[in-house]
């Protein structure tokens, strides 16, 4: 890992990883992260983000694609990016295949109506997790992104 990282620039460690919007420019979230606790409890795994349908969908960061396709009756994509951290994208037409590399920024997919409760004309449900999946702990990926203030707290009080 630590050589990948030397000869891609790929961050050594998974909190080092930043993120770029998958939407471009900005959009609005319409629905915020609510981490579920323990992680097999109810909650919302990710944000939605109001987008139009045919819109293009960006790899957050550079990554290799883990999953292109249906899953449970919705089109997915999932990247793997150096350092363990998981992100997903969906509903997504994909134009990436599983095992390619792709470099952050670049288009993965275009974005598709029908997430249910959108109140936009298409919404990106944009998740991350670090980890294996079975153990993931999931985070807010609007935390990681790169213009998102790092604000460093102590430990102690």
């Amino acid at each position: 890992m630590f050589a990948a990282a030397l000869l891609f620039g790929f961050p050594a460690r998974g909190d080092d990883v930043r993120l770029l919007w998958p939407l471009r420019p900005p959009p609005a979230v319409v629905r915020s992260f609510d981490a579920p606790s323990p992680n097999w409890n109810r909650g919302h795994r990710g944000v939605d983000l109001a987008g139009r349908p045919g819109q293009p969908v960006y790899a957050a960061g550079a990554a290799t694609v883990v999953f292109a396709g249906m899953l449970a009756g919705r089109r997915l994509v999932s990247l793997a990016h150096p350092g363990g951290l998981r992100t997903s994208y969906e509903p997504v037409e994909a134009r990436v295949r599983v095992g390619q590399r792709v470099a952050a920024g670049a288009q993965i997919g275009e974005l598709v109506a029908g997430h249910a409760g959108c109140p936009a004309a298409a919404c990106l449900h944009w998740g991350s997790m670090w980890g294996p999946a079975a153990r993931a702990d999931y985070v807010d990926p609007l935390e990681l992104l790169t213009s998102t203030t790092i604000r460093l707290k102590p430990l102690h009080g």
